[in-house]
Order: C-alpha cells, then structure tokens, then sequence
C-alpha cells in the first residue's frame, strides 16, 4: 500500500474541524457524538485517504459511546503504537496508509479476538457493500 504524505494545511484544507484535530493531532472526540453509522454491510475507512479499516461484521456494541470493532479490515490496515498521554500507557491505532490516529485498542473486547479497538467516528466515513 502506497502511503500517503501531505502538508498541514493540505490536511486541514480538506478535513473538518473535528476531523482534523482528532486524525492529524491525535484529540478524541466526546463519547456517544459520531456512532450514526448505519448497520448494514459495509466498510469503514479512513477519512484522511479512503484506506479500508475495519468491516461492518466486526463491529460490535460495547458501550462505551465510540464505533467498537474486535479487528481491523486486515492485518496490515492499521498500525499501533505506545500512547503515554495523560499518565497512561495506551496502545494508539493509526491509519497503515496516511498515519491517521483513529483511537485506542485494548484487550477487553468480545471473542474471537479479544480485542476492542475503540476509534473514533469521525476518523472514518461508511461504505456500504450491499
């Protein structure tokens, strides 16, 4: 997958406000604000670039306000890294192809993976596959 570069004020030329600061400067926004997606079959992919993220099928409900999958659309979609913000240690999830930061991943998800990956909604846009 190519990646994709662009300038600062490329990226806050094309995306929103909110976009912006949560994708380029790594915010998040307030919990229970951008999980409108509909429920049918679909891709969720990143805003910045388009890359495909995660699919509908592994979405799931956690209650925590944000978009919740327990895997990324393949393994090579997105990437991590240590976040120690805020007196923490998280893992970051970001975009493979552009960087986006998209949220956090923990190990308190559903089976088969154990993992939820809690991004932010306004990080992705939904295409439907049906």
């Amino acid at each position: 997958m190519e990646k994709i570069v662009k300038s600062d004020a490329e990226w806050r030329e094309e995306l929103s406000d909110l976009a912006y600061k949560v994708t380029r400067k790594h915010g998040t926004e307030r919990s229970g604000t951008h999980d409108n997606f509909p429920k049918t079959p679909g891709v969720f992919r990143c805003v910045c670039c388009g890359a495909p993220l995660f699919d509908q099928s592994a979405k799931f409900e956690s209650g925590t306000g944000w978009p919740s999958f327990f895997q990324p659309i393949s393994s090579d979609a997105v990437g991590e890294s240590i976040d120690r913000k805020f007196f923490m240690k998280r893992t970051e999830v970001h975009c493979a192809r552009c960087e986006a930061h998209l949220g956090h991943v923990f190990p308190d998800g559903p089976a088969p993976t154990g993992l939820r990956y809690c991004m932010n909604g306004v990080a992705m846009t939904f295409e439907e596959t049906a």
